[in-house]
């Protein structure tokens, strides 16, 4: 695949784009680490927001206090989730498994 050639403009808003991107997703993730965003309300961000959409399952569940990588992967195995899976992608089925599992 050919990636198109960009001006300078387009490249500098891309890449201004992308750390907008980037910056949403840790502030995500930090609020999830210090308690201070539920997992609930992460979930009701994603159709709010296209980056925390496209933001990949086990990145979220990694940032939750007490999972670490493996816990993250075992869990989302269980669930039947894929490792390149992103939160845009998740079913209501899915969700709600998460939710339940973090829920106590």
């Amino acid at each position: 695949m050919v990636l198109p050639q960009l001006t300078a403009a387009e490249r500098s808003a891309a890449l201004l784009k992308a750390a907008a991107a980037r910056k949403v997703r840790a502030e995500l993730r930090e609020k999830l680490k210090n308690n201070e965003l539920s997992l609930q309300e992460a979930f009701n961000k994603i159709s709010e927001n296209e980056a925390v959409g496209k933001m990949k399952v086990i990145a979220l569940l990694e940032s939750m206090p007490g999972v670490g990588k493996i816990r993250a992967e075992n869990l989302m195995q269980k669930i039947g989730i894929a490792n390149s899976r992103r939160l845009r992608g998740l079913g209501p089925n899915q969700i709600s498994a998460l939710l339940e599992e973090f829920s106590s």
